[in-house]
């Protein structure tokens, strides 16, 4: 009779965790969906490369930056990891959807959802957009592996076809039924704790949530210069573009030489950076500063070598005391030369 009520609570809890295993499950099957059936993203060379996008990521993630580094800086590797990630997300989602081994399927929601939320959880121009699909998924995730799914699903099918291996240990592990927990109100409890300490965290870490003053590195861009150096004939300088909205660049629309008094001694335009030459740029990562229509681009996570000639300036190249960039908004940024 026992076993008989627990099935029963089972079937109710995955029941009416429908809609939930539904709406993540599409949450992430639409990603391969996007990605490969209504425009294909997986093209390295392409617009809207998947690739670039996981560029977005790397400034301000927590933990996992030295990987995301190592993709970016090795396209081939990059390449088979979006690949492999779509397809991850593909089986995942659908499997979620249909309720087949639902537990499992689970595992792979959490650990989705985790990376996302230590790649991306800072990114969020209105609202703290990846935030939120981070920690909902992870919570989400192990509310699912705790009940498994109920009456709509290939696991309830199996179980009501009274399957073979449905009595097995890692059916119940795995897909769904009642979970062999000794102590289930243990496992909740320290589960629950764990993801709300999470939650907590990665909001202070990434947005300044729970005390301090709120911030959001999404919302306008900023450019780090480095690594300056003044030779006879030209000032090579690295910049990297930190923060801002993933959706669009920064528009760089001046750079300016200034002496120690900020006199301006040598200065390109719009119309020079539109026109920047190619050769002079050095690029790091797969999203790629580059000349665009009407200015300098530099998409959110890319870092780049620039270098500009002097053999116009030959008598005050040594008077160069300060490199200047000047963003479309208004936004300029300096960097002393050493």
């Amino acid at each position: 009779m026992k076993h008989t009520s627990d099935s029963r609570s089972y079937d109710l809890a995955g029941l009416y965790t429908l809609s939930l295993r539904l709406v993540i499950g599409w949450t992430y099957f639409s990603a391969f969906w996007r990605r490969l059936i209504l425009e294909n993203k997986l093209t390295p060379d392409e617009a809207g490369y998947i690739g670039e996008k996981f560029n977005h990521f790397l400034p301000n993630a927590l933990g996992i930056k030295p990987l995301i580094e190592y993709l970016v800086t090795h396209p081939d590797a990059l390449h088979t990891s979006m690949v492999t990630f779509t397809i991850v997300e593909a089986v995942v989602g659908l499997f979620i959807i249909l309720g087949l081994f639902t537990r499992f399927m689970s595992i792979g929601i959490f650990g989705l959802a985790m990376g996302i939320l230590l790649g991306s959880g800072w990114i969020g121009t209105t609202c703290l957009d990846e935030w939120q699909i981070g920690v909902l998924g992870i919570a989400g995730g192990f509310v699912l592996f705790l009940t498994g799914s109920g009456p709509f699903s290939v696991d309830h099918y199996f179980i009501k076809k009274n399957k073979n291996f449905i009595h097995k240990k890692w059916f119940l592990w795995l897909g769904s039924g009642v979970l062999p927990l000794s102590k289930p109100k243990t496992l909740v409890l320290a589960g629950s704790a764990f993801i709300f300490g999470l939650t907590l965290y990665t909001n202070q870490y990434f947005h300044g949530g729970v005390w301090g003053t709120l911030h959001n590195k999404s919302v306008k861009p900023k450019v780090e210069i480095s690594n300056v150096s003044l030779t006879s004939s030209d000032v090579t300088f690295e910049i990297y573009r930190t923060q801002g909205a993933d959706v669009y660049g920064s528009f760089l629309i001046g750079i300016q030489l200034l002496d120690n008094n900020e006199n301006i001694i040598k200065a390109l335009d719009l119309k020079d950076l539109s026109k920047f030459p190619k050769e002079n740029i050095k690029n790091h990562y797969v999203a790629k500063v580059k000349p665009g229509k009407h200015s300098l681009i530099i998409p959110l996570g890319s870092k780049a070598d620039l270098t500009l000639n002097l053999n116009d300036i030959p008598a005050q190249k040594e008077e160069i005391h300060t490199i200047k960039l000047i963003d479309i908004s208004g936004i300029e940024w300096t960097a002393k030369v050493k």
